[in-house]
C-alpha cells in the first residue's frame, strides 16, 4: 500500500508552506505500509518557538484555504516546542531544532520510502546544521570580543 493521492498533495502543500515560512530540513514519509492510522508524515524545525508557531499557522491556513482540509487534531501549541497536527490522511511534525535532535524521527522512520517534496522544500535540508553553524561561530566572536574586552 502505498500514500493516496490526496495524502500527497497535503504532504506537497504542506511542505511548501514550511517552506515559505524559512522551516528547516523538511522531509516527508510514506509510513502506509508500517502504520494503519495514516498515510504519511511530515517533518520539519525551526530555531526558535516563534517560528515554530509561524510555520504551523501556514501550513495549517494553506491547506485549509487550497484543499479545504483542518486538521483533526492538533497538539503541543502552547509550548511552541513540538506542534503536531493531525489531517488523518497525513500527520505533520514542526519541531523546535532541539527537541528534531533529541527525539530523532528520522531515525524512527529510516526503513520507510521519502516522499518527492517541491524543490523549495528539499533545498531546506542542512539548514538546521547551517544555523547552528552560524550560531557557534557567532558565539566564538561574541567570546572572542570579551577576551578583548577585560
Amino acid at each position: 500500500m502505498t500514500a493516496t493521492d490526496r495524502s500527497l498533495e497535503l504532504i506537497n502543500t504542506a511542505a511548501q508552506a514550511a517552506a515559505d515560512k524559512l522551516a528547516h530540513d523538511i522531509v516527508a514519509y510514506d509510513v502506509s505500509d508500517v502504520l494503519a492510522i495514516t498515510d504519511a508524515f511530515l517533518l520539519a524545525s525551526a530555531p526558535n518557538d516563534r517560528q515554530v508557531k509561524g510555520i504551523v499557522d501556514e501550513i495549517e491556513e494553506r491547506l485549509n484555504k487550497e484543499l479545504g482540509a483542518k486538521p483533526a487534531r492538533r497538539e503541543g501549541e502552547r509550548d511552541g516546542r513540538w506542534v503536531l497536527l493531525d489531517y488523518v490522511d497525513i500527520v505533520v511534525h514542526v519541531q523546535h531544532s532541539e527537541e528534531r535532535v533529541f527525539y530523532a524521527l528520522e531515525r524512527l522512520w529510516k526503513d520507510c520510502p521519502q516522499l518527492e517534496l517541491p524543490e523549495d522544500a528539499k533545498a531546506t535540508r542542512g539548514r538546521a546544521a547551517e544555523h547552528a553553524n552560524a550560531v557557534a561561530a557567532g558565539a566564538e566572536q561574541v567570546d572572542e570580543l570579551d577576551g578583548e574586552l577585560r
